[in-house]
């Protein structure tokens, strides 16, 4: 009878603990550095140009164990810049005109003015002239900046020609993939917006032969999903096309640090091991150290390694992100764990550059869910992995 009634006052309390548990309305975090925090940091290559080093000081630092080396660079590569779409428009300039070939037909040259207007069919695109499944089109003046539109997104080529591709996306139903194929050594590179034009010479060459080497590890297959080597977007790396070198005033500096990276027609700088390019990364910044990759992703890359990241967390340089803080809604964090709600937040284990590995959410009725922190950044939006939660 009296173990009945302790385990009787044993549960009511922890009923009535659950109950008066509080639910925070939101959570606060402080943190430094934005992304994943592996190789190249952004940042870091501003501070380091800053203080008068060259591009290829600056990537040897991040890349201790690799070398800057030409490479043969005159590939084409394809790029993504509209992903599974169900129309979209060619806008040409009015002095310009197209020239457009359906499949393997011969290809037909469309006046001035023509509206090229594309929409899936079926199993394939329609378009001027016919229905197929490829089309590839062409603009006859090299001066020319065309307009791909699609719903409320306008995307500016300026280089090279546009390919669309019916591609039966799972789920959906087949859709547009929409291609750029320019010349990698310049023409892709041109439109490369990773870091703003404005910043010094080198580091924004650093830039150019990091994404360079990104590029060149990527084009050794066509990614059916897109029909593409690679995304416009944080998939690969920011392709933003004539937008970049078109930049009022500060284009042209971005494209002189192309240039600046080109040895001849045939070659560009990039970052090699036994004179062969290298899987290379790069993010914003850090928390002060950046990231082995073992520790974000879990695969060890033995050229990724970490080294300390001073500019990355000084205000002078990083601004926005040297220190940051992030205010996290209940709503949003219980639907993060897939808790009914949040009322703690355990920081796990964190890596030998403190940032966090695992974040666990405890819920008033006494559940919890552990993510691993790639997946909790995701879902609450956190700039980085160097992060703590402010205790109130």
């Amino acid at each position: 009878m009296k173990r009945a009634i302790a385990l009787l006052v044993l549960l009511t309390l922890s009923s009535i603990s659950s109950a008066s548990a509080v639910v925070p309305k939101t959570f606060t975090f402080t943190g430094s550095g934005y992304g994943h925090g592996v190789g190249l940091s952004q940042y870091g290559a501003k501070g380091q140009a800053l203080e008068g080093k060259s591009a290829t000081e600056i990537l040897n630092y991040y890349f201790p164990q690799a070398q800057v080396t030409p490479v043969a660079d005159t590939a084409t590569i394809s790029v993504n810049i509209a992903h599974q779409v169900s129309a979209l428009s060619l806008v040409l300039p009015a002095s310009d005109t197209a020239t457009v070939s359906i499949d393997t037909a011969v290809a037909t040259s469309y006046p001035q003015n023509t509206a090229l207007n594309f929409a899936i069919t079926g199993k394939s695109i329609s378009g001027p002239g016919g229905i197929g499944k490829l089309w590839v089109i062409k603009w006859n003046n090299p001066q020319s900046v065309v307009s791909v539109v699609s719903g409320k997104a306008k995307f500016q080529v300026s280089h090279g020609y546009i390919q669309l591709r019916a591609v039966n996306a799972p789920g959906i139903g087949f859709r547009i993939e929409a291609t750029n194929w320019l010349r990698l050594h310049d023409e892709y590179l041109y439109g490369i917006a990773e870091v703003p034009s404005s910043w010094p010479a080198a580091a924004l060459q650093s830039q150019v032969i990091a994404s360079r080497t990104y590029a060149l590890m990527r084009m050794n297959s066509i990614k059916k999903a897109c029909d593409c080597h690679v995304y416009n977007s944080k998939y690969d790396q920011a392709f933003v096309g004539y937008s970049k070198e078109g930049e009022p005033r500060y284009g042209q500096f971005w494209k002189a640090a192309v240039d600046a990276t080109a040895v001849d027609e045939g070659s560009g700088l990039a970052i090699t091991i036994n004179q062969l390019p290298v899987s290379v990364f790069f993010s914003s910044s850090s928390g002060g150290m950046t990231q082995r990759a073992v520790d974000v992703w879990g695969t060890d890359i033995p050229h990724l390694v970490s080294v300390a990241d001073p500019w990355s967390v000084d205000p002078a340089v990083n601004k926005n992100y040297s220190n940051w803080t992030k205010k996290v809604s209940q709503k949003v964090m219980a639907k993060a764990f897939g808790l009914t709600d949040v009322i703690e937040i355990k920081i796990g284990e964190r890596t030998s550059t403190n940032s966090v590995l695992k974040v666990t959410g405890v819920a008033s009725d006494g559940k919890t869910k552990t993510l691993p922190v790639g997946t909790f950044k995701t879902a609450v939006k956190m700039p980085s992995s160097w992060f703590q939660l402010v205790l109130i």
